[in-house]
């Protein structure tokens, strides 16, 4: 990773915390959705062929989420990062203020996320419903589709971040 500005930067501190919990949070994620699933879409827990698929699904880190996960890691710096680390009294380490802000927004958003049939759907079939001989380039594509609607924000390889214009 090339630093551009100085080290220490909240927004490299910021990035550190959000990749070291990248693993942990994909796994959250992916218990999360299909808890909610569950819940809102079998509440008398019935078991049928996609439920006992769902119960029986070994929850492991994917890098297939890798990319949404980083998407999303991109988006939380640019609505709530600046460069000015903030004083804080109660001792505590930006470090591990970051880590902690982070987490309580990334579970908000996945309330709201899950509200939205789609990222269910795409979730359970990058996850539970993931065919091993085939490529995960659709629902990839799905996410990130997901991600510029929900946040009217176009993300780029090269440009980066861009607010989206809406008529």
């Amino acid at each position: 990773m090339v630093q551009k500005y100085f080290p220490f930067d909240k927004n490299y501190i910021l990035e550190k915390a959000q990749l070291d919990n990248e693993e942990r949070m994909v796994v959250y994620m992916i218990n999360f959705v299909k808890a909610y699933y569950q819940a809102n879409h079998n509440p008398l827990g019935l078991e049928d062929a996609t439920m006992i698929t769902i119960n029986a699904h070994e929850t492991t880190y994917t890098d297939r989420l890798s990319e949404f996960y980083k998407n999303l890691a991109g988006i939380y710096r640019y609505k709530f990062g600046d460069n000015q680390l903030e004083f804080l009294f109660d001792g505590t380490d930006h470090y591990e203020k970051y880590v902690k802000d982070w987490k309580a927004n990334f579970k908000e958003w996945l309330l709201e996320f899950c509200a939205k049939p789609n990222f269910i759907k795409a979730i359970l079939e990058l996850t539970v419903f993931y065919p091993e001989d085939r490529k995960a380039l659709l629902a990839g594509n799905r996410m990130k589709v997901f991600i510029e609607q929900h946040f009217a924000l176009k993300l780029y390889k090269y440009k980066g971040i861009v607010e989206m214009k809406v008529a």
